[in-house]
């Protein structure tokens, strides 16, 4: 067995180097991280086009929980491509997307009956989740959060608020959205330390806005991710959904539990809101849905269904090839105990990574569950001011020795292996992270 990470030529080699000059020649400016440019991928192991074998800690950001082209999902994919590809399943009906849908029903938090609406995107389910919610609730208003990312179509981008570059020029996006600080305990925006806050973040929603800018009478629902991630994977306190969620509750506010990054098993539980107890009515999930393929949907309370035909539809959501892909996904989630294995690793992860922070003063925090944890760089740890810079570095030694990584926040990394990645693969993946802090220092 090849040694991995192993590294022939530096990153980018000169393969990869034409295929980048290409992109940028061909391609609309858009989101790049790292110059790494794949020629093929297996588990948690992906070869460049010079190639270098490399760890893959962000999979896809996030999608590839299942790893790099996991057998069963393949074969899912071969057999149903050979049978039916497409036949536009909002209009027509096929064994595939029928199945998915009972499946997403029983996975997805609550025993009440449900109703999935499917999707290409994570935006898309949340741009779902919008029209679900006015619709059923004759209300136009949301409550979304400061650091929020939900997508940036403009719908969803109207919830968006991590990075002003996701709103510039985009102005007028969809209104009727009050953002409110997240519950960011190592940065609070209140300036407010917990537990002595007594949820704060919280109760201000009912104490303070309700009471001065938003009509709780005219909110549709409130979209949050159970872990922000593009935000940079803030971990709310135990306290704070459950609170939350009574508040909503009482004014007759829908939850929107926006699982995108967070869910199908890489937290340790099937979906991130298990942790905190609390059943959303409404749960919107894309990313690891289909270990690669593109698909979303949200998933929501039967009564909230739309009624008529045409109020909200599409083309390719549900689509025969994605569903199967999808479905093997599950069993192999199931089969493999894979959410086990993210909180088993998940311990062992956060173990290194508090030993690094020991050891690196610019390691600020260390947060997260499961397989989905992060560190925070800062300049000094009394002012907390972010190391943007330092965290750049960081990222670019690591994919120069053969650790693929992705930023979060203003100056977070990310740690998102696949979910079946062995204890071996973890520890030479973040042995090559603790040399790139004491590198980049």
């Amino acid at each position: 067995m090849a040694k991995v990470p192993s590294i022939k030529v530096t990153p980018p080699g000169p393969k990869a180097k034409r295929i980048v000059s290409k992109d940028t020649k061909y391609i609309a400016t858009s989101t790049k991280c790292s110059p790494i440019v794949a020629k093929s991928a297996r588990g948690a192991v992906v070869e460049d086009v010079d190639g270098n074998l490399m760890l893959d800690f962000a999979t896809g950001i996030g999608v590839l929980n299942t790893g790099h082209c996991h057998p069963a999902v393949v074969k899912a994919v071969q057999d149903q491509t050979a049978k039916l590809m497409h036949f536009a399943g909002t209009d027509f009906y096929y064994s595939a997307q029928a199945d998915l849908a009972e499946m997403l029903s029983k996975v997805t938090p609550g025993k009440f009956a449900k109703k999935v609406f499917f999707t290409n995107s994570g935006t898309e389910a949340n741009e779902a989740a919008i029209k679900v919610t006015r619709w059923s609730t004759g209300r136009k208003r949301f409550i979304a959060f400061m650091n929020a990312f939900h997508g940036r179509t403009m719908g969803s981008l109207a919830l968006t608020a991590s990075k002003p570059r996701h709103q510039g020029r985009f102005f007028p996006t969809m209104p009727g959205v009050t953002h409110l600080p997240f519950a960011y305990c190592y940065r609070c925006r209140y300036g407010l330390e917990y537990p002595g806050c007594d949820m704060w973040c919280v109760r201000t929603l009912e104490e303070h806005y309700f009471k001065t800018l938003l009509p709780a009478e005219e909110v549709a629902a409130c979209f949050i991710e159970p872990i922000q991630g593009e935000g940079g994977y803030v971990v709310p306190p135990k306290e704070y959904f459950p609170l939350l969620h009574k508040i909503l509750k009482k004014h007759g506010i829908l939850l929107v539990d926006d699982e995108v990054q967070a869910g199908f098993g890489r937290t340790g539980k099937m979906f991130a809101i298990e942790h905190w107890g609390v059943t959303p009515e409404i749960v919107t999930i894309a990313k690891g849905m289909a270990s690669g393929m593109p698909i979303g949907a949200c998933v929501f309370d039967a009564r909230y269904d739309f009624g008529i035909e045409g109020a909200h539809s599409n083309t390719y959501g549900g689509n025969p090839v994605a569903s199967a892909a999808c479905m093997a996904t599950i069993e192999v989630i199931q089969k493999e105990k894979l959410a086990q294995n993210a909180e088993k690793l998940g311990r062992h992860l956060r173990k290194r990574l508090d030993e690094m922070q020991s050891e690196f003063q610019r390691i600020g925090d260390v947060r997260g569950i499961g397989l989905m944890q992060a560190t925070e760089l800062v300049t000094s740890r009394k002012t907390k001011k972010p190391a943007a810079k330092y965290r750049d570095k960081v990222v670019e030694i690591s994919y120069k020795n053969g650790l693929i990584l992705l930023p979060c926040g203003t100056s977070g990394i990310r740690y998102i292996p696949p979910l079946n990645i062995t204890k071996t693969e973890l520890d030479a993946g973040l042995d090559v992270l603790e040399k790139a802090f004491g590198k980049a220092e």
